[in-house]
């Protein structure tokens, strides 16, 4: 029986940007790397950059992290003051950047979790809503 998301792994054209990007302006912990890759963790989140071509992104497909409320201005503005891509605004409950990684891949940081979400659409639901 599946327990949840073992790891991720994303393709990157440049290791040593990806790594600075990751470790630098997110703060992912580095664990190891070698020629083709590397191998990084946020919290018990495993992450593994594997030296690649990356492919288009031009859907909503995305990987978003967790920042606490106290802490999401000081990121944003981090993140805005280094130059790092946003690719969406904002329009969903809890606060939200939407950046993009060195190779496009995108990612949010946003507050809150799931129980805030369907809270949420309980006041204000999706078009086609169906509750399971």
């Amino acid at each position: 029986m599946l327990r949840g998301i073992n790891h991720v792994t994303l393709a990157v054209s440049n290791l040593d940007a990806s790594l600075k990007f990751y470790i630098g302006h997110l703060g992912f912990t580095g664990h190891v790397r070698w020629n083709t890759g590397a191998y990084l963790t946020l919290g018990d989140f495993w992450l593994c950059l594997s030296v690649d071509e990356p492919c288009d992104k031009s859907d909503y497909t995305h990987l978003a992290l967790d920042i606490d409320e106290q802490a999401f201005d000081v990121m944003a503005d981090k993140l805005r003051a280094s130059g790092v891509k946003e690719w969406k605004d904002n329009r969903s409950e809890g606060r939200s950047i939407y950046i993009l990684d060195p190779d496009g891949h995108k990612l949010e940081v946003h507050t809150g979790g799931l129980s805030q979400r369907l809270k949420s659409l309980k006041k204000k639901p999706y078009e086609g809503l169906i509750w399971l």
